[in-house]
């Protein structure tokens, strides 16, 4: 199988909305997980009237881990700046990202009543999905993430330059670096018109507490309840 191959995508975890459904979160995982995990962390903070779906991406050889077959939404080179990215692969990815949007939009959910949203490689597609969608999201949340293929932005941006952004970056990540997430931060905040950028001291390549707390306001605060 190719780096950038989508091909036997698992079906997601889905945690359904308790109440009437009205709006949407699409979660993506890091390298090598799995949605089940990222889906008990939402079902944490989850709202009756949401709806949210964790996706596991398919498995891949990876060449940052010497051609390693693991779960990956595609391949990864190297994690250094202005190191080679997988072109071909994110924008397959996002492809089938944006279908999914799709999906819950035809059944009977507005775009803008979704959120696209994941940790590191999640986070990073999630980002690139929703900035090359042509439709209006609710918002986006990336943790522990970066802005692929960066230098096509803001050319690349179709729509959602104006949807709420909430980016999360622990100070001490050791895979992602942090630095990863200021130079992202510096190049969302000047195309990006609603945007917030938040820093979690002592934090890891992971997530706590407090970062989930913030997760669970931006979303109360972009899908209230209709």
């Amino acid at each position: 199988m190719c780096g950038n191959a989508m091909s036997s995508q698992i079906d997601p975890v889905t945690v359904s909305a308790t109440g009437k459904h009205t709006a949407t979160v699409i979660f993506l995982h890091g390298l090598g997980d799995t949605g089940h995990g990222w889906s008990y962390a939402l079902s944490e903070i989850r709202q009756p009237h949401i709806k949210y779906i964790c996706p596991t991406a398919p498995k891949m050889p990876v060449t940052l881990n010497e051609g390693y077959e693991m779960t990956s939404w595609f391949d990864l080179y190297t994690l250094n700046i202005g190191g080679r990215e997988d072109e071909a692969g994110i924008k397959k990815a996002a492809a089938l990202v944006q279908g999914m949007v799709e999906e819950e939009e035809k059944g009977g959910i507005p775009t803008n009543r979704i959120v696209l949203g994941g940790f590191s490689q999640g986070g990073a597609l999630a980002l690139y999905a929703a900035f090359t969608l042509e439709k209006p999201l609710a918002g986006m949340v990336a943790l522990s993430s970066w802005l692929p293929l960066h230098e096509s932005f803001p050319d690349a941006m179709k729509v959602n330059n104006e949807s709420p952004i909430l980016q999360c970056h622990g100070d001490l990540d050791p895979v992602v670096p942090y630095k990863f997430g200021q130079m992202t931060k510096s190049v969302l905040s000047k195309m990006c018109s609603n945007y917030t950028f938040n820093t979690y001291p002592g934090m890891m390549h992971s997530s706590n507490a407090k970062e989930m707390q913030d997760v669970k306001e931006f979303l109360d605060k972009i899908l209230p309840a209709v």
